[in-house]
């Protein structure tokens, strides 16, 4: 497999290029900064490029928006995003888009599985670390409740507890019609449809939890 490496730091650049070359890929351009990399994407097209998140030249997000614009001009070079802390910010649109990974960089040192996500990834697949998929849950959970009313809230919190409506009501010193009426609410703004069954509370319950 050709690759690309696009890492600031020294050490992990030449310590990853040379893990590379052991696993027998071939390390086409090793480069420090995100204007290099789409250069050098540019001129090797190589299977994948393997990307830091944060490089120069802003040291932000660079490698992450390097990401974006080489899968729209070198849409079959696949693009692995790595990163020490999980940042979504500039790459939600890429997530579970084939001939895309993301895994934090502790994953290298976990030779099997990084081999198999480097396959998957040049392959048209796609590789996320567990992590990243659990952040991601939660961000869209949060997302969700983004809707919900401050007092909406508040009920589905004790929903979760496992309160009735009943102790709902006399928690908030409500009728227990209108505590029905704040749950028909909660579900309509969470997309929870009446399927003449308890599941939408269960639902509404999971995606309270899965935000916190």
């Amino acid at each position: 497999m050709r690759i690309v490496v696009a890492e600031d730091l020294v050490l992990f650049r030449e310590g990853l290029a040379r893990l590379l070359g052991e696993s027998g890929h071939k390390v086409v351009a090793a480069v420090g900064d995100a204007v290099a990399l789409v250069e050098a994407v540019a001129e090797h097209a190589p299977d994948l490029a393997i990307v830091d998140i944060r490089m120069p030249p802003d040291l932000e997000s660079d490698g992450a928006k390097a990401a974006v614009i080489l899968r729209a001009s070198h849409p079959n070079t696949g693009v692995l995003l790595l990163s020490q802390h999980i940042e979504l910010g500039h790459c939600l649109g890429l997530l579970g888009t084939p001939g895309f990974g993301y895994l934090l960089k502790d994953r290298v040192l976990r030779l099997d599985e990084f081999e198999d996500a480097l396959q998957r990834v040049a392959g048209g697949g796609s590789a996320l670390d567990p992590e990243i998929v659990q952040a991601l849950v939660k961000s869209r959970a949060a997302s969700a409740l983004d809707a919900l009313t401050q007092r909406e809230l508040e009920i589905l919190s004790l929903v979760a507890e496992g309160q009735s409506n009943t102790a709902v009501a006399t928690v908030f010193a409500l009728s227990e019609r209108t505590v029905e009426a704040h749950m028909r609410s909660i579900f309509t703004k969470l997309g929870l449809q009446d399927d003449g069954t308890t599941h939408r509370r269960v639902r509404a319950v999971v995606t309270y939890l899965e935000s916190r």
